[in-house]
């Protein structure tokens, strides 16, 4: 099963949620100052037959920086385990409306799984319309999962020294502005405050309505282009650790912009690494 977009709506997931090819994994994450256990939440309610696709667990843990993309050997691996393969549409979805989902959606399409999509509006508006949900854990059978990693859509430190150099690509930074601008201390030790040379500023935040769910595209279009963002060149979306640059990304395929990346070491590591130019605002 394909879907045009990017996101699929609540009422949508409702009636395909017995299909066989679909599948809905429950990726929610939380930064540690919003004192939320993800996987606690998920084994006291989620969707039904949702699996917890751990973002933690699915990083590089040989990387110094936080939930780097795995390799593609332990990530096919984890998702047999799941009950994710090939053949299925996995729905994400995170139980802040749409936070981390978007990280999950991003690091399937990064393993080459392109039927892959987003829970408008996620847990919280599921809940809202009283759909069912359950407590019990899934018993997922092994699924094939064939990795095919997409360069297309990773950027690394190297690339992304290269399109600072060469000006060749727009950085959008998803952080909220007094973290873009340096004037809020990063929240990682050892990182420095402020921006990439040239990165543009849009917070997270503003990609979404006040429902929880993705702004239309007329709104996203008029977004992108009052932040100086021309969508239809080359963009590459970054945040703090990699989370809300893939809410960015999101935005931009909901209106169908065709060059878009997103950097994985993000200002984690950017920030922390001498050798990396830093502007402040």
């Amino acid at each position: 099963m394909k879907t045009a977009s990017p996101i699929v709506s609540t009422e949508w997931l409702a009636e395909h949620l017995e299909a066989p090819d679909v599948r809905v994994v429950d990726a929610s994450w939380y930064l540690p100052q919003a004192g939320r256990d993800a996987r606690a939440e998920y084994a006291a309610a989620h969707i039904p037959g949702a699996v917890f696709f751990d973002i933690d667990d699915l990083s590089d843990d040989r990387s110094p920086y936080p939930h780097m993309l795995a390799p593609a050997p332990k990530f096919a691996s984890r998702m047999r385990a799941l009950g994710l393969g090939d053949g299925n549409l996995i729905v994400c979805y995170d139980g802040a409306g749409i936070y981390s989902a978007a990280r999950a959606w991003w690091m399937l399409r990064a393993m080459g799984h392109e039927d892959t999509v987003v829970l408008d509006g996620g847990f919280p508006k599921w809940k809202r319309e009283g759909r069912p949900i359950e407590d019990l854990p899934p018993a997922p059978g092994h699924r094939h999962f064939t990795p095919r990693p997409n360069n297309a859509i990773i950027r690394d430190f190297a690339q992304m020294q290269a399109a600072v150099a060469a000006r060749d690509c727009q950085i959008v930074d998803a952080r909220g502005a007094p973290r873009f601008e340096g004037r809020e201390s990063e929240p990682r030790p050892g990182v420095r405050s402020g921006h990439m040379p040239g990165a543009l500023n849009i917070p997270y935040t503003d990609f979404t309505a006040e429902d929880g769910t993705l702004k239309t595209p007329n709104e996203l279009k008029a977004l992108f282009a009052q932040k100086g963002v021309d969508c239809a060149r080359p963009v590459v979306t970054t945040c703090g650790s990699g989370v809300t640059a893939a809410i960015a990304m999101l935005a931009l395929a909901r209106i169908g912009s065709p060059h878009v990346a997103l950097y994985d070491g993000s200002w984690a590591e950017w920030g922390a690494r001498a050798e990396a130019a830093v502007e402040v605002s």
